[in-house]
């Protein structure tokens, strides 16, 4: 019973540091796969608030008795602005506008009727390249769709299922009513899972135009720039180019800090990452915690064992065993039991962790530097919660050993 009270604890600290960091690879991969879909070559181009804006300029500015107008600081990015960079941007890159419309509506057709949680974005025809959609059936949005802003539209896999069934090609050329506004399906959308707890399937693409004269969300909305270039090692280069072609357009002198802010395609997993370096910092707290009160009790059972097991120690000493040999065989005790802990631990950590895997429709995961690592902690572990035990052991009289009672 102490033996099994001993390997749970020791199973209990294995499985919370396996079973985090195994949730937490799970996470990292989700949200690269959803943040990266362009690649480690694209970058996009947003709004930045002028609560955003760092005042270090402004600050010398009123230094030196100078105070400047900022212009447009608290401007979104227009229609204009954007595809005004569209086409003075000179850089062999591929560039899509898009504009983010309501989050909460309701399509209905054949008789049926989704839930409000229907989001839909406006894009053009190299929005769905450029964030990792691709078309189950029909065809994407091109120049005429957008420059006309006819109603038609492109809609994911969770309407198709919700709508016209499970046929991906049964809505093209259909008619859908979204918040009571016809649209003509062009084309169907291969599934991409969820991210955040929001299916990025539930969704209606549609023109930016379309989004901006129906579904737009107020005076606030803004325009965000997608660039994706054909190799990483011009990124750099097109980040320097997009940046001193937006400030022109944006009318910002030499004086003034950008008022918009351009993130490569990866820095939304790069902030996850750090983020998530607080989880596996409290991971290690508490394996660290649980370890040292395991160890505590194995030592505690190896010098009870010790005690029950006196007189066997003088037997074994009598017959010509030596104190080597007895020292090794606690020392083997001591560490068989803290890798028995090792062993449950991470078999319910991986358990554990890849729970989340399955609820966010990621791949089986296991951390295999955290299972080296929690067998490496373990056999440490064991070896130090048995050293003082294995050497008392040892040392014991053999005369008085047999004689113990």
């Amino acid at each position: 019973m102490r033996t099994g009270i001993t390997v749970a604890i020791i199973a209990l600290g294995i499985a919370s540091l396996v079973g985090i960091n195994t949730a937490i690879e799970a996470i990292t991969q989700k949200f690269t796969e959803s943040f990266s879909a362009m690649g480690a070559n694209g970058f996009t181009i947003r709004f930045r608030p002028a609560w955003q804006i760092r005042r270090n300029s402004e600050v010398q500015r009123e230094k030196k008795g100078k105070k400047e107008k900022k212009s447009n600081s608290n401007k979104p990015i227009t229609k204009d602005q954007a595809e005004t960079f569209k086409e003075n941007y000179n850089f062999p890159a591929i560039t899509a506008i898009s504009l983010g419309g309501t989050g909460n509506a309701i399509v209905s057709a054949n008789g049926k009727k989704t839930n409000p949680t229907v989001w839909i974005a406006g894009g053009d025809e190299n929005y769905l390249d450029l964030n990792g959609y691709e078309v189950a059936a029909g065809r994407n949005l091109n120049s005429i769709d957008i420059q006309s802003g006819r109603n038609v539209c492109i809609i994911g896999q969770d309407l198709v299922n919700d709508l016209f069934g499970k046929n991906a090609e049964r809505p093209i050329d259909k008619i859908i009513r979204v918040n009571n506004i016809s649209f003509r399906v062009i084309a169907t959308l291969k599934s991409r899972g969820a991210t955040l707890g929001r299916s990025r399937d539930n969704c209606i693409i549609t023109s930016y135009n379309n989004v901006r004269r129906f579904f737009s969300t107020g005076s606030n909305a803004t325009f965000t720039i997608a660039v994706k270039v054909a190799d990483i090692k011009l990124l750099d280069a097109a980040l320097g180019e997009a940046e001193g072609t937006f400030r022109s357009i944006r009318k910002i002198n030499t004086m003034e800090e950008d008022n918009f802010m351009i993130d490569k395609s990866d820095s939304f997993v790069e902030l996850l990452l750090k983020q998530m370096s607080w989880l596996t910092g409290a991971a290690v707290v508490i394996g660290f915690i649980t370890l040292m009160g395991a160890a505590i009790c194995l030592m505690n059972i190896m010098l009870v064992a010790v005690t029950e097991r006196t007189k066997e120690i003088g037997l074994v000493k009598a017959i010509g065993g030596k104190q080597a040999s007895v020292r090794t065989q606690f020392l083997f005790e001591s560490i068989i039991i803290s890798l028995l802990g090792a062993f449950f631990g991470i078999v319910m950590g991986v358990i554990l962790g890849n729970i989340v895997s399955l609820l966010m429709n990621t791949g089986f995961v296991i951390p295999w530097m955290w299972v080296v690592l929690g067998i490496v902690i373990c056999s440490i572990v064991g070896l130090l919660a048995g050293i003082y035990p294995a050497m008392k052991a040892s040392r014991l009289n053999p005369i008085e050993a047999l004689r113990y009672e």
